[in-house]
């Protein structure tokens, strides 16, 4: 197995991160992963400090998520951060709705402009992927999924496949799984509360205190390359409870 790591943006709203990565690391956190809104307004002093601050903590970065925007109109500094942080992956997490297209084609296009986004990435020698939310698996007029047509279109695009969110889509994770395995090579790691509860939470759950069938999930993850597993939860109220007993749960599958 390899080494779990903890999403970033999952303690977004218990500040500052200087209290967070001694948690992680006294947990057996080794590995976060970073996003957007964390690097946006840091400087190449401001990136160093990160990562001298990590390095203090025994916690590396190696993926880390980058708007389609910087993608595109700021390669250089996105290079810049993936490198001094010393990332090995980088995915693109999202698409805003008013962005999406809404037909086949229109996704199929969208894949392609990711293969292209990702090209001075995948050139520097980092892995370059897409992850996943929940619609990119509603059905669409001619039968397919956004999903698939993304993966036709950018035919060298890696998968941080986020389960959790595979499921809040009604697909199903291990049909994925068997179909686009070979494509994934980081997973999000969460987990959804029974219907009713953790409202506050947005109705997600700590790792192993929920539905998904984790145990399962990660025996049919092992025969491809899955290189992280990273812990998330979008709207956690306890951050050290979800920090202590996702941990604990994942090392018993």
């Amino acid at each position: 197995m390899t080494s779990l790591g903890f999403q970033l943006y999952s303690a977004r709203n218990f500040q500052p991160f200087s209290k967070i990565f001694p948690l992680l690391s006294k947990a057996g956190y080794r590995e976060v992963e970073g996003y957007g809104a964390l690097y946006a307004s840091l400087d190449e002093s401001g990136l160093q400090a990160l990562r001298d601050e990590l390095d203090g903590c025994g916690l590396t970065m190696p993926t880390g998520h980058f708007g389609i925007d910087m993608l595109e109109q700021e390669t250089d500094r996105a290079l810049t951060i993936a490198r001094t942080l010393g990332l090995e992956a980088i995915y693109c997490p999202y698409l805003m709705p008013d962005q999406r297209p809404t037909d086949a084609a229109g996704w199929f296009a969208f894949g392609k402009r990711l293969q292209e986004a990702g090209k001075p990435f995948r050139d520097a020698g980092f892995d370059f992927g897409w992850h996943n939310h929940d619609f990119e698996f509603a059905t669409l007029a001619d039968g397919s999924t956004p999903q698939e047509q993304i993966f036709a279109g950018g035919p060298e695009l890696s998968w941080e496949a986020d389960i959790a969110w595979v499921i809040r889509g009604k697909a199903d994770p291990f049909s994925w799984i068997e179909s686009y395995g070979k494509r994934i090579t980081s997973v999000h790691v969460k987990d959804i509360a029974p219907a009713g509860e953790n409202t506050d939470e947005d109705g997600w759950a700590d790792v192993g205190h929920g539905t998904v069938d984790w145990k399962g999930l990660v025996a049919a993850l092992k025969p491809f390359n899955v290189r992280h597993y990273i812990v998330e939860h979008d709207n956690p109220n306890d951050i050290d409870r979800l920090i202590t007993r996702s941990i604990a749960s994942f090392g018993t599958y």
